[in-house]
C-alpha cells in the first residue's frame, strides 16, 4: 500500500531541480576550472629553424626557439598560469652535459621565454636528465655488486644540483625534478639557497608512477631509453609509498607536491592532496602524453566528443584535489573558459 504522503515527499525532494538549465548547474558547480590552474608542456629542440609535429600527440609540437616564445606569449596573453619547458638536444652523453650548460637548449629556450614574458606567466623547467643522456635514464648509471647497471641515485644527485642552478640563471621561476631520485628535493633546494636563488620555487614530481601512459612523451623527446625506469619511479599498484614520497619532499622543502599520470592515478591524487593540505603545500597533477593521445585518438575515429570529454577530464582532475594541471589542452582550455 502506497504511504498517503508519498506525492509530497517526491515534490519535497527533487535534486533534479538543481540541474534543470546550464546556468542553475554553474551556478551549484562544487569544481570550476580557471585558465591560471593550467601549465602548459612544450617541448623546444635544438637546430630547428620550423616547428616539427609528434606524430603521436596530433597537435603538439617540437618548437623551435622562434615558435616557442610566440607560443608562449599566446599562453600568457590566454592567462595560462605557466610553461613547463622540456629541451631536446642535438647531442647527448653518458651524464647529460647539455642539461646544466648555459648554451644547452633548454637553458637557452628558458632565457629567451623569460626576457619575452617577464613575470606574465610562470616559466617553468623540467629538471631531469633523462632528455639528455645517451642511454635515456634520468640519473648517471654506474655498475653494482652484481654486476648489474643501475642509476647511481647519489651521482645523480649532483647532476640535479648544477641543472638547479644553471636553470634558475636562465630565468626559471619554477623547477621541477622528476627523477625520482631519493632525497632530490632537498639537494636541489639546498644548491637554489646556496646559489642565491631562494625566490624559485620546487615543484615536486612527489608521486610519478612507471607508468605505460609516457609512450607519446618518448617520442617528444626522442628518448633512447632501453629498459625501463622501474627501479626509481613508482609501482602502479602502490598508494602508500605515494604518501611517504610527499611527506618526505614536503620536509625537504617542496613549495608544490605533482602525481603523475592524472586519470589513471585520481585516488592517489585525492590522497597525497589530503597529506599536502595537513601541511599547507598546494597539489598538481599532470594530465600526461598518453592521455592525450587517448582523447585524440578516439574523436579522430568519431567515438567520443572531443571538447566534452576533454573539459571532463580537467575537471575530474580538480574535482580530485589537484590546484594546477599540466596538460597539453592548457592554451585551448584557457581561450575557451574566456569564452
Amino acid at each position: 500500500m502506497t504511504p498517503p504522503d508519498t506525492d509530497v515527499r517526491v515534490g519535497r525532494v527533487r535534486p533534479r531541480r538543481l540541474r534543470s538549465s546550464a546556468a542553475m548547474r554553474a551556478l551549484v558547480a562544487e569544481t570550476r576550472l580557471h585558465p591560471s590552474d593550467l601549465i602548459l608542456p612544450m617541448f623546444v629542440r635544438e637546430g630547428v629553424d620550423l616547428p616539427v609535429p609528434i606524430t603521436s600527440m596530433p597537435g603538439v609540437v617540437q618548437h623551435s626557439l622562434d615558435s616557442l616564445v610566440v607560443a608562449t606569449r599566446e599562453a600568457a596573453d590566454a592567462g595560462v598560469g605557466g610553461v613547463m619547458l622540456f629541451g631536446v638536444p642535438a647531442t647527448r652523453d653518458a651524464v647529460g652535459s647539455a642539461a646544466d650548460h648555459p648554451d644547452g637548449i633548454l637553458n637557452v629556450g628558458l632565457a629567451r621565454v623569460r626576457e619575452a614574458v617577464g613575470d606574465d606567466t610562470l616559466v617553468m623547467a623540467d629538471l631531469c636528465l633523462d632528455e639528455f643522456t645517451d642511454h635515456g635514464h634520468c640519473g648517471v648509471l654506474t655498475t653494482d655488486a652484481r654486476g648489474a647497471t643501475v642509476v647511481d641515485n647519489d651521482a645523480t644527485l649532483e647532476r640535479y644540483a648544477a641543472m638547479a642552478c644553471a636553470q634558475a640563471d636562465a630565468g626559471a621561476h619554477v623547477l621541477g625534478p622528476s627523477g625520482m631520485m631519493d632525497g632530490q628535493i632537498g639537494v636541489v633546494r639546498d644548491a637554489l639557497d646556496a646559489h642565491g636563488r631562494t625566490d624559485v620555487a620546487v615543484l615536486a614530481y612527489a608521486a610519478k608512477y612507471s607508468s605505460g601512459f609516457y609512450g607519446p612523451f618518448r617520442e617528444a623527446v626522442e628518448s633512447t631509453l632501453e629498459g625501463d625506469r622501474s627501479t626509481y619511479q613508482q609501482d602502479p599498484a602502490n598508494l602508500s609509498e605515494s604518501l611517504r614520497e610527499a611527506r618526505l619532499d614536503i620536509e625537504e622543502g617542496a613549495d608544490i607536491v605533482m602525481v603523475k599520470p592524472a586519470l589513471p592515478y585520481l585516488d592517489v591524487l585525492r590522497a597525497v592532496t589530503e597529506v599536502a593540505h595537513e601541511a599547507g603545500v598546494p597539489t598538481s597533477a599532470y594530465q600526461v602524453s598518453g592521455e592525450y593521445a587517448q582523447i585524440e585518438a578516439a574523436a579522430a575515429q568519431g567515438w567520443i566528443d572531443r571538447d566534452r570529454v576533454v573539459m571532463e577530464a580537467l575537471t575530474s582532475i580538480k574535482r580530485a584535489g589537484a590546484g594546477s594541471i599540466l596538460t597539453y589542452y592548457a592554451l585551448e582550455v584557457a581561450r575557451r573558459l574566456q569564452g
